[in-house]
């Protein structure tokens, strides 16, 4: 443990000046764009699940398919061309 604390102690006696605030700046921004790609996969995961409950809803036998709340879905997920 101490081996690991002098080790340290030494990188740290080695930094260059102001290289810590631009870690810093680094790190935060790396921070962002990972929470923007947290938050990209997300909306995707979603959009999965409700892909997920279409296919699911089509599968169903006829007699027992909510034909209403298929074309409902589908209408609010489709891409207009």
């Amino acid at each position: 443990m101490n081996d690991r604390l002098r080790g340290a102690g030494r990188r740290l006696g080695r930094v260059a000046p102001g290289s810590t605030r631009q870690e810093v700046a680094d790190l935060r921004q790396r921070v962002s764009e990972l929470e923007a790609e947290v938050q990209e996969a997300r909306r995707l995961n979603r959009r999965v699940a409700e892909l997920l409950d279409v296919v699911e809803e089509l599968l169903v036998p006829l007699t027992l398919r909510d034909e209403e709340k298929v074309k409902a879905f589908l209408d609010a997920h489709s891409v207009a061309p």
